[in-house]
């Protein structure tokens, strides 16, 4: 049995190398076609009639034979620059799906056909530039499509071989040796130096300092990092040494994962891609049907010859192929992938990607989503007048750090100064005592207050209590001081993210499987819609389905452990993962920097996006609206045709515009 299950993953571990084998072959194959093909233009647009007549060159670059050497190179850029789209023209049909590669083989062949007839005697006009430029751009399209998606991996994998060969382990003996990285494990201590690159993933145990995450999660500042903390393979230290212990090496390192991310968005098409298919489709239709119709019209209505009207029937559907179409997506996809991995989203499935335009209501985890997952202060309460409040709460500080309890690890962050304390005691399940610079100090449960003999009523703590907040009194010499409630701390990016999707006409909602009073008291906070409170992890996915249901548009946005169904379940599933638990295999969407307020940035992202690959698509086909009846001549009667040398002006404008167009790509702000 362990047998057939090692088979079957080295199988995929297999399969995973030889799609990626095959995506690297593809890239270097559209590049190599390119610009062999781009070098093979250059004659073939000297010697092409139209061209020389523009420059007013004709006569001067004219011998005998031209035309037959022009057929020749033409041939060589149809066949070898043609095959991906002969390739691809097979699979659309067969799956019954004729798409853009369909469009542009129409547009080719129908071009090389003709043109061929015209060398060996038909009367007419050559296509061959037509051709050659057609097939240049959209073979360019393609390998910038596939090079765009390609990016942000090769640029991981060159940082991953920017990593140090070595790292300064440190021995048993506290001695320093350095190793090479393969031979590190996890629970291995290493040190690194100040200005050093961290080799591995880590934390901290000894030592302070500030980190540079710039190249992993797009943060410009260092981040501080101080014992207890992750640190990142990859990641550049600052000024202080730091001693780390190996969390995850190899595969398991946030590099590896990242990686593996964005191999999987190489395999990810997208949805505007469809919708240009869709567009060529019918582009097609209007090709085939256009040049038909005019060559009847042409020759059996107006008594036309047949090289006239096969000439004005191949004119109409040559220039149907607009190239502009061709990097319509292509280019906007490179500038968004390019502007996401700038931002720290990592795009696993473009689909969901730019569905994310749409989105009316996007879903929150509490608990390490619009929350730190951690537990800090949020209020203190004096009840003995004689006591001062900061006094008292180092009292309770100084206590609490000789305990691991959450609660406990919470109180001591928020107090800076500790004082000596002498014999510490835990009281299982109820506080801890001892004494403080003297006095006997009891940081205690409310139970454990009752049991002590102390009744109280107080406003603020009654309150605060039914908020869900944790509490626990401070005694000093037996005087009820302090009492201090604890919370999971709200992360402050939550509120002004609540705040700007409620302004963009998105619901915000929150499910958690926290206590009603807690999940109240974070709604009111931070002015969500609606909350729902006590959900078990396996039932988060039923009330994503519901909200579904009343047929909002959802993202779910969560760590992507507990929240896993709901994140598959959700029209976008968004993982908020920082450091090694970025690689949630069932969103979407990856927030590198755990920051909520990058969900708006997904969707003022995808909303330009789509934007903008919609205006590439009208400029990129919209010509057509005035290129196809000139070209099929219906004002010829006022000395109007479109020739085809004027056909190519107005592609290669609609194509500059394209490209220009898709430049200016960017990230709407909303404040």
């Amino acid at each position: 049995m362990d047998n057939s299950h090692s088979e079957h993953d080295m199988g995929h571990e297999m399969k995973k190398k030889h799609d990626g084998h095959d995506h690297h072959h593809m890239i270097a194959d559209f590049k190599r076609r390119f610009w062999i093909c781009l070098i093979l233009t250059v004659p073939i647009l000297i010697l092409s009639p139209h061209i020389q007549h523009i420059f007013g060159l004709q006569g001067f670059l004219m011998f005998p034979g031209d035309t037959y050497l022009l057929l020749i190179l033409s041939s060589v850029v149809y066949f070898y620059g043609g095959y991906p789209f002969f390739k691809g023209i097979y699979q659309e049909l067969t799956s019954r799906n004729p798409g853009m590669m369909t469009l542009v083989a129409v547009a080719i062949t129908t071009a090389y056909l003709y043109s061929t007839a015209v060398v060996f005697g038909l009367r007419g006009e050559l296509f061959f530039w037509e051709l050659a430029t057609l097939i240049d751009i959209m073979l360019l399209g393609h390998w910038l499509e596939m090079r765009s998606v390609r990016g942000a991996s090769r640029a991981l994998e060159e940082l991953v071989k920017l990593l140090p060969s070595h790292a300064h382990k440190l021995m048993s003996d506290d001695e320093v040796m350095d190793v090479p990285l393969e031979h590190l494990n996890v629970g291995d201590l290493i040190l690194v130096k100040p200005g050093e690159k961290v080799p591995v993933d880590g934390k901290i145990i000894m030592g302070q300092t500030s980190i540079d995450e710039s190249m992993l999660t797009g943060e410009s500042n260092p981040v501080n990092r101080k014992e207890g903390q992750d640190v990142i393979g990859g990641s550049v230290n600052g000024d202080g040494a730091i001693q780390v212990e190996i969390q995850k090496t190899g595969k398991d390192s946030f590099l590896s994962q990242v990686i593996k991310l964005v191999g999987e968005a190489q395999k990810s098409k997208s949805a505007t891609q469809n919708l240009a298919d869709r567009f060529a489709m019918w582009l097609t239709v209007i090709a085939l049907t256009g040049g038909f119709i005019t060559l009847i019209v042409w020759l059996f209505l107006t008594g036309q010859d047949l090289a006239f009207s096969l000439e004005r029937a191949v004119t109409v559907m040559v220039t149907t192929c607009p190239h502009a179409l061709g990097l319509a997506i292509p280019l906007v996809v490179a500038v968004s992938t390019a502007l996401a991995a700038k931002n720290g989203l990592l795009i696993r499935n473009r689909t969901s990607f730019e569905n994310a335009r749409d989105i009316n209501a996007v879903i929150f985890d509490k608990t390490g989503t619009l929350t730190q997952g951690k537990f800090g202060v949020t209020d203190v309460i004096l009840l003995d007048d004689k006591m001062d409040l900061d006094v008292g709460l180092k009292y309770a500080a100084s206590l609490e750090a000789y305990s691991e309890h959450p609660i406990a690890r919470g109180l001591v962050r928020e107090v800076k100064e500790h004082y000596p304390v002498e014999e510490f005691q835990a009281i299982p399940g109820k506080g801890v005592k001892g004494k403080v610079k003297g006095l006997k100090v009891e940081v205690v449960s409310p139970g454990y207050l009752e049991e002590m003999g102390f009744s109280f009523t107080n406003d603020k703590v009654e309150k605060l209590s039914l908020q869900g907040k944790t509490i626990v009194f401070v005694v000093v010499e037996g005087v009820l001081s302090i009492a201090v409630a604890l919370a999971d701390i709200l992360r402050p990016e939550s509120k002004k993210t609540v705040s700007k999707l409620k302004k963009m006409g998105i619901k915000c909602l929150m499910i958690t499987g926290d206590k009603k009073e807690v999940a109240e008291w974070v709604s009111g906070e931070l002015g969500l819609d609606q909350y729902f409170a006590e959900v078990l992890p396996s039932d988060k996915a039923e009330k994503v389905k519901k909200i579904q249901d009343d047929g909002l548009i959802v993202a779910m946005t969560g760590d992507g452990i507990n929240d896993a169904p709901a994140l598959a379940q959700a029209d976008v599933g968004i993982a908020i993962g920082a450091g090694t638990d970025v690689a949630q295999e069932t969103a979407d969407i990856i927030l590198v920097r755990s920051n909520p307020e990058d969900v708006i940035l997904i969707i003022s992202l995808a909303r330009s996006t789509y934007g903008k690959m919609l205006e590439n698509l009208v400029w990129g086909a919209g010509y057509n609206i005035i290129a196809i009846p000139l070209a099929a001549g219906v004002l010829s009667a006022y000395g109007i045709i479109l020739t085809p040398a004027m056909g190519a002006v107005l592609m290669s404008v609609s194509t500059i515009i394209v490209a220009f167009n898709s430049r200016f790509l960017r990230i709407e702000k909303v404040n």
